[in-house]
């Protein structure tokens, strides 16, 4: 499971990565991002590469009580392509999620230690999601996503057995691809190679999403030495 994750990259720096049009949208660094919280997503309309503020936690065009999103912050890639949920939004609503980092926490007997996992070079990537447009009975919209996971690589399985799907830049165009074949789109749904990243572990204020500074990137050994 993902249940956390940071975009502190500043925008024009995305623009040109992701190659989205569209006017500023004067995005502000998020340290510490949570389900039910609205986050920048990049979808394809039209051919032409847009970003959205879309709610994290996917609601389906179907359900009823829009909080099922809180169960459905994540699709398991094994499933997606099958699930009721996610099936639909698989074939014709997929997105990249811009991200710098992400969280995962280590069990330890009753303790759960966070750790924080990035690009060694620290750079910007994309987790492959998936999003969709609900409207209540009086007919207002609400745009949600979803993180698609998979098994951890080396670098984390040491501390969970999941990760999400992180994108190869030269992937990205064919995740936006609505024509694009189910066989094509799940082969890219594998853990992402484990030498370019990096985990460390932090402290534990990253479990309160209230603590969204840069705080939250300094590692445990850092903050003991500031004490």
């Amino acid at each position: 499971m993902c249940g956390r994750y940071s975009i502190t990259t500043p925008e024009e720096a995305l623009r040109r990565l992701f190659g989205f049009e569209g006017p500023a949208r004067n995005l502000g660094p998020r340290y510490n991002i949570a389900p039910r919280q609205d986050v920048p997503v990049i979808r394809a309309e039209g051919g032409v590469r847009r970003l959205a503020l879309l709610r994290w936690g996917l609601v389906p065009a179907w359900a009823k009580d829009p909080l099922i999103g809180d169960k459905l912050i994540n699709a398991r890639a094994e499933t997606v392509a099958e699930k009721p949920s996610f099936k639909s939004a698989f074939r014709a609503r997929r997105c990249l999620v811009p991200a710098d980092g992400f969280y995962e926490w280590r069990r330890d007997g009753t303790l759960a230690q966070p750790f924080r996992i990035e690009m060694r070079d620290r750079s910007p990537f994309a987790l492959a999601g998936l999003w969709e447009r609900w409207r209540d009975g009086a007919g207002e919209v609400l745009e949600t996503f979803t993180l698609i996971t998979t098994g951890a690589n080396a670098t984390l399985e040491p501390i969970h057995h999941r990760m999400p799907v992180i994108l190869a830049a030269d992937n990205y165009a064919l995740w936006l691809d609505a024509r694009a074949e189910p066989e094509r789109l799940g082969a890219l749904l594998k853990p992402f190679p484990a030498a370019p990243l990096h985990a460390y572990p932090i402290d534990r204020k990253v479990n309160s999403s209230a603590n969204d500074g840069p705080e939250i990137l300094m590692p445990v050994e850092e903050q003991r030495r500031l004490i």
